[in-house]
């Protein structure tokens, strides 16, 4: 037996668990309507989508091209999109430019290919601060963003959502595009991240 299976769950997990039973045996929720919700949040929408989307930009060049002149329509050809995702726009990382992406009157998020946004997208301290000083902001990510390098800030709305293409790590170019797709951060989509080389990349550079 796994060790999922046999763990007691304690703290919020136990108050969610001991929620859904009360509300399970009082007759408000449909355990299979549940399961596909979670299943939906789980294998269908979140950042493994936004992932797969970033890899195949980075080893298509025809893809990456369809996505930057419509977002919308390019990820609709890797199956995902609907009505949370609104008008999609990529914005692509360069030596020159850093993307960083923020909703400053409430979180509207890509949910499609990033899933459910963060906490700390959603608090007032992130949206003020990315307007008013978005190098201080990534810099409390411990992100430190080169003096020649603009920041260009990317104001979401429910109808128009962003996507950071992040910049392909250096010394990747063997790797597959699914393990491309591993190495791509929810983070780094927003722009409150870079991606690091994989350790035997990192490794061999040194």
């Amino acid at each position: 037996m796994s060790e999922n299976h046999t763990r007691t769950p304690t703290g919020a997990a136990l108050r969610v668990k001991a929620l859904e039973a009360l509300l399970e045996e009082k007759g408000m929720i449909d355990t299979a309507a549940l399961d596909g919700l979670i299943d939906t949040f789980e294998n269908k929408v979140g950042p493994r989508n936004g992932a797969r989307v970033v890899a195949k930009a980075w080893t298509d060049p025809a893809f990456r091209k369809r996505l930057l002149a419509d977002a919308t329509a390019a990820v609709a050809e890797l199956g995902y999109g609907g009505p949370e995702g609104g008008h999609l726009v990529a914005v692509e990382n360069t030596a020159r430019v850093h993307n960083l992406v923020v909703c400053t009157l409430c979180s509207c998020y890509p949910w499609s290919v990033l899933g459910l946004p963060p906490t700390w997208y959603k608090s007032f301290a992130y949206r003020s601060h990315a307007v008013r000083d978005p190098r201080g902001l990534l810099k409390e990510f411990g992100l430190e963003i080169p003096a020649q390098t603009e920041v260009r800030v990317w104001d979401s709305s429910a109808e128009q959502r962003y996507i950071v293409i992040p910049q392909r790590p250096a010394g990747t170019e063997a790797i597959s595009e699914d393990d491309l797709a591993s190495l791509v951060t929810r983070d780094s989509m927003v722009g409150t991240a870079i991606i690091a080389p994989p350790p035997r990349v990192a490794g061999a550079r040194r």
